[in-house]
């Protein structure tokens, strides 16, 4: 199993969000379809959902193009990446029209008012668990595949 390294690094990397999308998307629709929450899933998901698992795969590439002379561990390797997504996906989301800027935060679809303090608090969770995700799902599937993790 020691050909196409960089074809194992991209499946490892994209298991973990494919996995967790199925979850976002049971969430979107209980949400849209039974308490009736005003957001277009159609708009919201798909996007996301052909993005973030191959964004996670090239990340996890780029790790493991990188080598041994890159000394960040795995973990803080993939807690990089919010501070990547986050501003790319908050331009991106504005320029379609699913956010619009308002006074104190963002109005998301209409329906949803984000504060820019819930930002502040939620940005460090994120890193977190993305630290936590990279570290030991993604690290423990790269091990499987016989990639440095």
């Amino acid at each position: 199993m020691k050909q196409y390294p960089y074809l194992r690094a991209y499946l490892a990397g994209i298991a973990v969000p494919t996995c967790f999308m199925l979850v976002v998307l049971a969430a979107f629709c209980i949400a849209r379809f039974v308490y009736r929450v005003p957001i277009p899933i159609e708009r919201a998901i798909v996007f996301p959902m052909a993005l973030i698992p191959n964004i996670f795969g090239a990340w996890n590439m780029l790790y493991l193009a990188l080598g041994p002379r890159h000394q960040l561990p795995l973990g803080f390797h993939g807690a990089i990446l919010p501070l990547i997504l986050a501003p790319l996906g908050a331009r991106l989301a504005t320029l379609l029209g699913f956010l619009t800027p308002v006074d104190h935060g963002f109005v998301w679809f209409q329906a949803v008012r984000i504060e820019y303090a819930h930002f502040v608090l939620l940005f460090p969770f994120a890193l977190a668990v993305y630290y936590l995700v990279w570290k030991y799902l993604v690290g423990f599937l790269n091990g499987m595949l016989g990639i440095a993790a």
